[in-house]
């Protein structure tokens, strides 16, 4: 029997993954996991608890009890959410217990998108299409700035600059699945694309693969 169509979307912080992997689950009626959410939702209620963030036995407890229903809670977008989760996500343990939760979701029958650092690598390697996306720090730093602008948070550009290169070495450095491209992932540079190119890119890559898996 052939396996679920899944299609993973890695990349770092503000590359505009989250943009691209929610078109394309879209595009092809598939659901979709943002794992970073889930190390969102561990480092900030890690810290509504009063617990240490680089606490791993407090914060994967956390992550054992965390479940769907949890992750609406509009703090977990937040800047200061995504500096909790970076710290949270270098714990092997908390990433232990929310490895079962991202395969059961991508196990499902029908396929699923998964947007994340890892998801590609660790999680669903056997994925049919893998994406890699990424742009310039200072393109990120930009979107992120904006984007946190608009929810109201006073920020300036460069500490959101200095917030997403150091998210990027903490990311890329963690012992236990480290940010990168799978091997066999198709690299997508949004740096100079506009969101509707990126989304084209997207879907382009994701039609090739899919005539790949189909044809096997």
């Amino acid at each position: 029997m052939k396996p679920p169509f899944v299609i993973t979307v890695d990349g770092p912080a503000a590359s505009g993954k989250g943009t691209v992997a929610s078109g394309l689950a879209a595009v092809y009626g598939l659901p979709m996991l943002d794992s970073g959410l889930l190390y969102r939702a561990v480092g900030v209620l890690a810290q509504r608890s009063g617990h240490d963030l680089d606490d791993p036995a407090a914060a994967a407890e956390i992550a054992r009890r965390l479940t769907a229903e949890q992750l609406t809670d509009p703090d977990f977008r937040t800047r200061g959410a995504g500096e909790a989760a970076s710290r949270v996500a270098v714990h092997p343990a908390v990433r232990l217990a929310l490895r079962d939760l991202q395969l059961d979701f991508a196990r499902r029958p029908g396929g699923a998108v998964l947007d994340g650092r890892d998801q590609g690598t660790v999680i669903c390697p056997e994925a049919p299409a893998k994406l890699y996306v990424t742009a310039s720090p200072e393109v990120r730093a930009t979107r992120r700035w904006k984007q946190l602008q608009a929810q109201g948070e006073a920020v300036t550009y460069d500490e959101i600059l200095a917030d997403i290169v150091r998210r990027d070495e903490r990311d890329g450095g963690r012992a236990d699945s480290p940010m990168r491209p799978a091997a066999d992932a198709v690299l997508l540079d949004t740096s100079e694309m506009t969101i509707e190119q990126a989304a084209d890119a997207a879907r382009r890559i994701v039609e090739a693969a899919r005539a790949r898996w189909e044809a096997s």
